[in-house]
């Protein structure tokens, strides 16, 4: 709360400085705090004593108190992040292939795991000059050993036998993991979060999305995108309802 204190300080004027800088601190600021959007607007009642705005994307909303616990809000904190931020990852890597076709034609996402098994293997981006594989048991052996270490620093919070990262969060580390220096200011930070929880929300509706359109049509968010655009009224997810694509 004392960097809401700091941010309601500086919207007021005390250290605002220009009119971007004041357009920062007052976007900040309207996202957290008892005064923030609900999740009913203004319809909203009865919000839980337990949610009081001071986390990013806090809409007052839990009607089944799942987060009623501290720790288990923690918990829940912790991996709608991770998996918001691997959502929008996910998203990106599922229309990228349909979009660039510069190299060798690149297959819709749910089927690009098979090229391992093909001859020659795997190209990414259709480039075997960026990244080649042929073996499962190698990118899963590299993926177990990567990823695995990465995860398990980043929930050990970053701190390694040498003290690094002792004061680091194991959310928002910033510092050393911020060499853009987007988060120096703490108000453009208190926004930066919030922007990434709403996208990152909104990248997993989208990968269930291309889900739901992969075993319904058969096809990629792209294919799926230009058929509606040519025929609305016949490509749409009614008109789809009855139908069922195995891949």
């Amino acid at each position: 709360m004392a960097m809401l204190a700091r941010s309601t300080t500086r919207a007021n004027g005390v250290r605002a400085t220009g009119a971007r800088a004041t357009s920062v601190v007052v976007k900040a600021v309207e996202w957290y705090g008892p005064d923030r959007p609900q999740w009913l607007g203004p319809f909203s009642e009865d919000t839980p004593s337990y949610l009081k705005g001071e986390f990013p994307g806090d809409y007052g909303w839990d009607t089944a108190g799942l987060s009623a616990d501290p720790q288990t809000f923690a918990a829940y904190r912790v991996t709608e992040t991770i998996h918001a931020r691997w959502a929008m990852l996910g998203a990106l890597g599922c229309i990228i292939p349909e979009i660039d076709q510069s190299g060798s034609p690149q297959p819709v996402w749910f089927k690009a795991g098979a090229q391992l098994f093909a001859d020659g293997g795997i190209n990414y981006l259709g480039q075997e000059g960026l990244i080649h594989a042929q073996s499962g048991v190698a990118i899963v052996v590299c993926q177990v050993i990567l990823m695995g270490q990465a995860e398990a620093f980043r929930s050990a919070g970053y701190v390694t036998p040498g003290g690094f990262g002792e004061d680091l969060d194991n959310l928002h580390p910033g510092d050393a993991f911020d060499p853009l220096g987007l988060a120096d200011d703490p108000d453009t930070f208190a926004e930066l979060k919030v922007k990434e929880i709403k996208n990152g929300r909104l990248a997993m509706f989208s990968m269930l999305g291309f889900y739901v359109q992969a075993i319904v049509t058969g096809e990629g968010p792209i294919a799926n995108l230009k058929a509606h655009i040519a025929d609305p009224v016949t490509a749409n997810a009614f008109a789809s309802a009855q139908k069922f694509t195995p891949l």
